[in-house]
């Protein structure tokens, strides 16, 4: 009988540059995702198209996307859009799939796009029926589903009255995002237990934070309540650069690990991740890596 599979997002293209200080080129972009793919990773996140004054790193969004399906094409890619306006963009430049981004607190979407959260609800909502209207697919992050920075705990029947709204405008994928961290294991698993009761269990993501040491507690929490998709980061970069406290994403190497220790199955080499890894250390010029990176790498020098 065959290991029952886990299906793993890398969002280090989009989410893990997005808020670093260092230029990073569209060509190192596109390497970065050529060895993503290289490594058996089959779903990525690879730009998103924003106002480039707001995030300065995802200003070639509409250079790169292009490219990677040119290079890629088997490769499923999704980009994200703040609006009808972004969803634009991202059609013009060939997108197949694209993602919105709603925060569950009103402070929250005050921060981050100057609305309140009846208004940025209504905002993603067109946005998504428009997408599917042009034949795209969709993902939806609900952002803070656990606690924001400015609100304190998210009530959970918030979160998932938003994420049954996301699912009914169109997005085929809801994803749960602890975006600063801040979710307990147990909690989490309540949680996304409450989730799985309201929508099924193909339709959910989680997006996990390492924040407090705890991204691999959150993801087995996730894995024990029965979710089996997975936004992750190779090297653990990123952070939203709204959300203050939010520091690097649970590493897709930690996830591999713990989800193949675990019997499931990956689809994801360990070497090729770290080689990917490896690209991104030279061009942002720093050391990267999950938890079990430095275990991981004398094993595989073994």
């Amino acid at each position: 009988m065959g290991r029952e599979r886990i299906f793993i997002t890398d969002v280090s293209p989009r989410d893990g540059l997005q808020n670093q200080a260092v230029p990073v080129s569209t060509a190192d972009k596109l390497e970065l995702v050529r060895r993503l793919a290289a490594a058996g990773v089959g779903s990525v996140e690879a730009t998103s198209f924003v106002s480039p004054r707001a995030v300065p790193q995802m200003a070639d969004a509409a250079d790169l996307l292009p490219q990677i399906h040119a290079a890629l094409p088997a490769l499923r890619v999704s980009a994200l859009v703040p609006n009808q306006k972004g969803l634009e963009r991202a059609l013009a430049a060939g997108a197949r799939e694209v993602a919105v981004v709603l925060s569950a607190t009103e402070t929250m979407n005050q921060k981050n796009i100057n609305m309140g959260l009846a208004q940025a609800t209504d905002v993603s909502v067109a946005t998504l029926q428009q997408a599917r209207a042009l034949g795209l697919a969709t993902r939806a992050y609900v952002a803070v589903a656990f606690e924001c920075p400015f609100e304190g705990a998210v009530p959970a029947d918030r979160v998932i009255a938003l994420a049954q709204r996301m699912a009914a405008a169109g997005a085929q994928e809801i994803v749960v995002a602890d975006t600063i961290g801040a979710a307990a294991p147990a909690e989490a698993k309540r949680r996304l237990g409450a989730l799985l009761q309201a929508l099924p269990g193909h339709a959910l993501a989680v997006h996990f934070h390492d924040t407090r040491g705890l991204g691999t507690a959150l993801a087995w929490a996730a894995l024990e309540a029965g979710i089996r998709r997975f936004d992750a980061s190779a090297g653990g970069i990123g952070g939203c650069p709204f959300a203050p406290g939010a520091a690097g994403n649970l590493a897709t190497e930690d996830l591999v690990l713990l989800a193949e220790g675990c019997g499931f199955d990956t689809g994801i080499s360990q070497t090729g991740l770290l080689q990917a890894v490896d690209h991104a250390q030279a061009v942002l010029g720093r050391a990267l890596g999950g938890r079990s990176s430095a275990w991981l790498r004398r094993q595989l020098a073994r």
